[in-house]
């Protein structure tokens, strides 16, 4: 093979590498945990996405992270696992079938509970887990082979158990309470379930009369309907206005009940006219003041949100927008009402149903959540569990010093079925089956009873809270348990740390003695490139398939706008997509987008998503392609093999290896502290940098036989040192972008002497540095190296001056510090800054010169012979009057108080971008210009 052949391709196929590499290593088995012998364990636990999911730029962003996780730890030699699978996602899942079914005219309950259950089954078994096969796609090397669903028979066994024991020990019971209720599902729903978002309204002030009719008072609502419901009115105790009147009673309107005067001093004097109507069965913080006051707690909803017969009756069977009109009506001619005023205000909808979520109070299952709270915030007080950043744990004391019971029960069918028995007279039996449930109705009773199982289903959450240990095989003390229990960290979102981590940290301890995982690291949200939320009312959702495979404009369009109910926002949607991505979005590759999340991984922030950033880390994907190819060129065919020890290394050899043990300690510092940037940053500057645009550059005379007097051995060390630093350098890179470093390590590694019997990248040992090719010394004065031949070029770029013009560089120093540090390395130096000697100067530079000054020497660059003065004058006199004009329009527009008041904010902040880079390359013109009169006076 010569030299300008090798057998790496010409050109980077992203997706025929992705796909042939990931389906070998899942059939070679290499994601499995395998056994476990003296090696020291580490696991992290998947977040389980619904089983209903696709995957989306937050499961990108942190599914990247874990892999790079577990892959540098496999590479350590640990006894690693990705613990993977799906939560069944009650609602959700159910919601999907329901739709099926009403499109053949049907309902659950037509089919009823078994057979609607087979159906859910059967769409999961067809249809379900797509996100699962899409996780194959970024990579993740999950061990598939223990893939968990929440549903599956093991971890529905610890479920049954732990809602048992909770329950025997008082710790779990059923009771009123109010809860999120959504009237179309018909059920219960978590806080997370619940969007809240601000919207336009009004505040009805209404006239409340006393008993005694010698007065009214005002009350502000903006849900009139509600009134029907209230059991008191509350003034703050230090209100003046009311003082007197604490303690009498009000005769409710249209429901004429007598309801009390209170105090209570969570009402606010200076809201509205300081009197607040207090209905306890709806409202979250008139319930907490009725339980202070022991107030009646009258709920007037069904579970439609039409009033039932609690009310009026006028009113009943009304839904409550009907009802509210109707009140307002009636409020109005008796004279009532006193005024109407338009109002924002926070509005809580149903996330799936989109349905306004009704404070409702209804019998439920509870988790007594203060007694599991207590050692959960105790491990995290005392160092077993940490958050990254640490802030956040901040967060998770004040929701669990605040914590409220747990409503657990939903009024679903697909789930985990309640494991209670109610007898005819609501005696509750709970047990794992029925069985045993008959056996203590016996007991209670002494007679047969007949039984009838709850029909509710438990909160989802409630199954991913066991999540850690019951994918284990807990309660059996399986080996996995023994092997990976605690797991080493959690990966996941802020916006769960209480609906998910506090509840795996208070379970975990609770059923295993164990905190679940010993650090916490929170990611930030996955926003545009502007900063906004990704959201499909917005159109600015991007598929992370979409950036790996690439999609078409017509395909792109038509994804961001199906199934949009309004016309005019698909209309502005498609247009806004045609002109951002006219020619639709090209195929960057999994590594390019996995890189990309890593580098815009900083600690705690929310990062904005730049597409252009993610082109720059494509053109990486290429620039190390080209490097190896490169290699390759220079080493195939060759006399190669391992660097010995006692190599005879040339200066830039020594440079290269030195440098390679600060990257290995930077980038084992920066993982460990989950500096995931930090990482990319080093990775991306060492090889980018260093190895490709310095080191491979330095090498090529030696390479290619053009260094006077170099041996054949010189020649093989080169080599040696070449594919050792980029063989580990791809090492290190495979955790972030495992593709198209295993490709290239394939190729490389055999060359090197590295490979071995290791079949796969993913199994070879991480690097360790060598403390024998540290030289801090050499890396200090190639420093400076790089800084004068960077120096150089800024001067000749400057000036323009031809990148073939040479020209002899005078530099002037301390002799000293001439011979030690520029005279050794002029080798390095001349070749790099084209130039074509160098002489130091001792007397006053010549006339001509441009200068920079060093930290201790000075360089002058003659250019009275390399370039025309005048010419050049009037070039850049050309371009400044450009540039003017350019800033004078910019500044126009920034001027201009229309543009400011209806431009969006992005839409400035690029004007003024763009007027702080026109004022700097005007700066630079401007100062390139001084320099031409000066030389156009001494020439």
């Amino acid at each position: 093979m010569s030299m300008s052949e090798t057998s790496l391709p010409k050109a980077y196929d992203p997706v025929g590498v992705e796909r042939r590499w990931y389906a070998h290593w899942e059939e070679s088995g290499y994601f499995a945990a395998g056994d476990k012998q003296e090696r020291a364990s580490y696991c992290i636990m998947i977040p389980p996405p619904n089983v209903t999911g696709t995957l989306h730029m937050g499961h990108a962003f942190q599914d990247t992270l874990m892999d790079a996780l577990i892959r540098q730890r496999r590479m350590c030699g640990d006894h690693t696992l990705w613990q993977t699978g799906t939560d069944h996602a009650g609602i959700a899942t159910q919601m999907v079938v329901e739709r099926q079914l009403a499109a053949e005219g049907k309902s659950r309950h037509d089919l009823g509970r078994a057979s609607f259950l087979e159906r859910v089954w059967r769409w999961k078994e067809e249809s379900g887990g797509s996100i699962v096969r899409q996780l194959r796609r970024l990579g993740a090397s999950c061990d598939w082979q223990r893939e968990a669903f929440t549903m599956d028979s093991h971890l529905s066994a610890a479920v049954q158990e732990v809602f048992i024991r909770l329950y025997q020990e008082g710790l779990i019971y059923r009771g009123s309470r109010l809860v999120n209720w959504d009237p179309v599902l018909h059920t219960a729903v978590s806080d997370l379930e619940v969007i809240s978002e601000e919207e336009d309204g009004f505040l009805w002030h209404l006239r409340y009369p006393l008993a005694d009719g010698s007065a009214m008072l005002v009350v502000a609502t903006t849900r009139p309907e509600t009134m029907l419901g209230d059991t008191a009115v509350a003034v703050h105790p230090d209100d003046a206005r009311y003082q007197h009147l604490i303690g009498q009673q009000i005769r409710l309107p249209l429901a004429e009940r007598l309801i009390p005067i209170i105090a209570d001093d969570s009402v606010k004097m200076d809201f509205g006219s300081g009197c607040v109507k207090i209905t306890p069965a709806h409202d979250f913080n008139d319930n907490e003041m009725g339980k202070r006051h022991n107030l009646p707690q009258i709920n007037i909803f069904t579970n439609d949100a039409a009033l039932n017969d609690q009310v009026p009756l006028p009113y009943r069977g009304l839904d409550r927008y009907v009802a509210r009109k109707q009140i307002v009506a009636d409020m109005d001619g008796l004279g009532l009402l006193e005024k109407v005023v338009p109002h924002r205000l926070m509005i809580p909808r149903g996330d799936r149903t989109k349905a306004v979520v009704e404070p409702y109070l209804t019998d439920q299952w509870f988790v007594r959540a203060a007694p599991l709270a207590e050692e959960a915030i105790r491990a995290v007080q005392d160092g077993r569990i940490r958050f990254v950043p640490d802030a956040w744990k901040k967060t998770y004391f004040e929701w669990m010093h605040h914590i409220q019971d747990w409503c657990i029960s939903r009024q679903i069918w697909w789930g985990h079925r309640i494991p209670a028995w109610y007898g005819s007279d609501g005696t509750c039996f709970v047990a794992h089956n029925a069985e045993e449930a008959r056996q203590q109705a016996l007991a209670h009773y002494g007679r047969e009873e007949p039984l009838q199982q709850d029909n509710d289903v438990l909160d989802t959450w409630f199954s991913s809270a066991l999540w850690p240990f019951s994918t284990l095989g807990w309660p059996e003390q399986t080996p996995e348990l023994h092997a990976f229990y605690p797991t080493a960290v959690l990966v996941t979102g802020f916006d769960i740390i209480f609906f998910w981590v506090a509840r795996m940290i208070m379970m975990g301890l609770k059923f295993t003695g164990q905190v679940p995982f010993r650090t916490v690291y929170i990611t930030g949200l996955v926003r545009d490139g502007e900063g906004h939320k990704m959201s499909k009312s917005k159109g600015n959702v991007l598929d992370p398939l979409d950036l790996i495979d690439g999609i078409d404009l017509e395909s792109l369009v038509q994804k961001r706008t199906r199934d949009m109910m309004q016309p005019q926002l698909a209309q502005k949607i498609a247009a806004a997509t045609r002109k951002e991505f006219p020619n639709g979005i090209p195929a960057f590759g999994t590594d390019a987008l996995r890189f990309t999340m890593a580098s815009l991984a900083t600690q705690g922030r929310d990062i904005k998503f730049d597409l252009h950033r993610m082109e720059g880390y494509r053109n990486f994907c290429n620039k190390l392609w080209n490097a190896s190819r490169f290699v390759l060129m220079n080493s195939e065919g060759q006399e190669n093999g391992a660097l010995p020890a006692d190599a005879p290394l040339s200066v830039v050899d020594r440079w290269m290896l030195s440098r390679l043990q600060t990257l290995i300690a930077t980038v084992d510092d920066a993982l460990g502290k989950y500096r995931f940037d930090e990482t990319a940053s080093a990775l991306y500057h060492f090889l980018w940098g260093e190895y490709c645009d310095w080191y491979l550059e330095w090498v090529k005379p030696r390479l290619y036989g053009q260094e006077v007097g170099i041996t054949a051995a010189e020649q093989r060390t080169t080599r040696q040192t070449m594919l050792h630093v980029l063989e580990q350098a791809l090492r290190l890179l495979h955790p972030l972008m495992p593709f198209i470093t295993e490709e290239l390590w394939q190729k490389v590694a055999p060359l090197s002497g590295q490979s071995g019997a290791v079949p796969s990248l993913m199994l070879a040992s991480w690097p360790q540095s060598q403390p024998r090719w540290r030289d801090p010394e050499l890396e200090g004065h190639i420093a400076l190296v790089q800084e004068v031949v960077g120096t150089v070029r800024t001067l000749r770029s400057e000036n323009n001056i031809p990148p073939g013009q040479r020209l002899s560089l005078l530099v002037a120093a301390e002799q000293g510090y001439l011979e030690q540090r520029f005279r050794p390395y002029q080798c390095l130096i001349l070749p790099l800054a084209r130039l074509e000697g160098w002489q130091p100067l001792t007397a006053e530079a010549p006339a001509g010169c441009v200068t920079a000054v060093l930290a201790q020497m000075k360089l002058y660059l003659p250019l009275a012979d390399a370039i025309d003065p005048e010419a050049e004058h009037a070039r850049l006199s050309k371009e400044l009057l450009r540039l003017e004009s350019e800033l004078q329009r910019v500044r126009g527009k920034l001027a201009n108080p229309a543009f400011l008041a209806n431009a969006k904010a992005e839409v400035v902040a690029k004007e003024q971008q763009k007027e702080q880079e026109f004022a700097e390359k005007r700066q630079g013109v401007q100062d390139a210009l001084q320099r031409m009169d000066e030389l156009r006076r001494k020439s």
